[in-house]
């Protein structure tokens, strides 16, 4: 089981394709995985942006941030097999 206090951030991207690549390898090899994804183009404390600016000349495939933290005993052999 992961939780806050034994798992290490194995990589940050924003890429969809990217994050299901890696997601994929780690779950071929065996490796428990937390994804966590943050929308950019929102603002939780002042609204939603795209009413003020619109979403024009935004790319969609950069508007979220994807962290995946595994185990950190996991740590060193996930790295290795996402290279």
């Amino acid at each position: 089981m992961i939780t806050l206090f034994n798992r290490k951030e194995l990589i940050i991207t924003m890429e969809m394709k990217r994050q299901a690549e890696v997601r994929s390898i780690l779950s071929e090899n065996g490796i428990e995985y937390i994804v966590k994804t943050t929308n950019l183009q929102s603002a939780p404390f002042f609204g939603n942006t795209r009413a003020h600016t619109g979403i024009f000349g935004i790319n969609p495939d950069y508007s979220y941030e994807y962290k995946i933290y595994v185990h950190k005993k996991d740590f060193e052999k996930a790295a290795y097999l996402i290279r």
